[in-house]
């Protein structure tokens, strides 16, 4: 019997490769004959780079970049096994997990270290990127990420906009692209997102995203205001209109800038991760599938890591089980994704930190049940 472990991360507690192993112990708690195929998943969130180079064989490149407030971090990028495409989480270089709570500021955080990282993955020669935008701190239209590659941002006095605040962005008048660093039109760039925001307004980056990266409600109508403004710069000088562009919001509007100025393409996640690690193939014979994230909602329906898998493995006709800390999907819905059950690992009522502590340990539990159910 052939099972793949096809998860996403839990959040906050395990990674999706360490579900795959605790998936895994479970299963073996049958039989140890089962052939189990490890395929950890993300969809342009966090681990996306991680669970990429591993899926290809590939291999980490370690640099220093800055953070969001300008401090100087080890971080990393991911050169998958074709030896020919990179792979930038822009969370190891401007997310939100580098500060502490009392840290963030999207008025003050720049996206300059993820511009660092396309640098020197340029530097050494790679031109094909894939660009993974979870888990950002930063609501600056990408301007810190322009600004590492050589763009400038001047006001109507024609001053230069040098430091990383947004209330200053509030007065952009011209935005200089002339010493962009050119190698970055020799490549070619896919944004993997999920996220359709628009730029501005109430369901814009600002609104939506930034509470969680520390805004206040003053902070935000600043934020949105600033992002206005980048995006009539932007198409006053005769680039794409930032404003009419779903999933321009994406990461604080990095996506409006890596749509305006590298001619990016933004496709799903999940699509992006299931032609680079060949998942089809594996789906394909395979006998039962095991998926997982820490919610299955009304968001799990669209574009999210057990979406993905349930469509192609409804090509094949493979059943689909998904483990969860939480499950409010009705059976209808299951049925339209495709999902055979969607099981809550939790055994009973429990605290935040109780689950967060025994996460392995229910995987584990979980995975043994369902092969006692349908896999012996």
């Amino acid at each position: 019997m052939k099972i793949v472990l096809a998860p996403d991360s839990f959040k906050g507690s395990l990674s999706a490769k360490e579900l795959c192993a605790a998936m895994r112990k479970g299963i073996e708690r049958c039989s140890n004959n089962y052939n189990i195929i490890d395929k950890p998943l993300a969809d342009g969130g966090e681990g996306t780079m991680e669970n990429l180079v591993l899926a290809t064989d590939g291999i980490i490149q370690h640099t220093t970049v800055c953070d969001p407030l300008g401090r100087m971090i080890k971080s990393s990028y991911g050169i998958l096994g074709d030896r020919k495409t990179v792979v930038i989480e822009m969370a190891l270089a401007s997310g939100l997990p580098l500060l502490s709570e009392g840290e963030r500021n999207p008025l003050k955080a720049t996206s300059f270290g993820t511009g660092q990282l396309i640098k020197s993955a340029l530097d050494e020669g790679y031109r094909e990127f894939i660009i993974g935008l979870g888990g950002s701190a930063t609501n600056d239209a990408g301007v810190g990420m322009l600004k590492a590659l050589g763009a400038r941002f001047h006001n109507s006095q024609g001053e230069l906009l040098e430091k990383d605040n947004m209330e200053a962005f509030v007065g952009l008048s011209h935005i200089d692209a002339t010493g962009l660093d050119p190698r970055i039109r020799e490549s070619n760039f896919l944004i993997a997102s999920d996220v359709q925001s628009p730029l501005c307004g109430e369901t814009g980056a600002s609104a939506v995203f930034g509470p969680q990266k520390g805004a206040t409600p003053d902070m935000i109508e600043i934020l949105d205001t600033a992002l206005a403004r980048f995006a009539q710069v932007v198409n006053s000088q005769g680039g794409i209109d930032p404003l009419l562009i779903p999933g321009a919001g994406a990461a604080g509007g990095m996506g409006a800038a890596l749509l305006s100025f590298f001619d990016a393409k933004m496709v799903s996640g999940i699509d992006v991760y299931i032609e680079k690690v060949d998942l089809r193939k594996e789906i394909m014979d395979a006998d039962l599938i095991i998926t997982g994230e820490g919610k299955l909602d009304h968001q799990t329906l669209s574009g999210k890591v057990i979406a993905g898998v349930c469509s192609v493995a409804r090509q094949y006709d493979v059943p689909v089980v998904a483990l969860c800390g939480k499950n409010e999907l009705t059976g209808n819905s299951m049925n339209e994704l495709g999902l055979l059950a969607g099981l809550s690992i939790t055994p009973g009522p429990c605290t935040l930190d109780e689950a967060f502590k025994y996460t392995e340990e229910w995987v584990a539990d979980s995975s043994e049940q369902i092969i006692r159910l349908i896999g012996r």
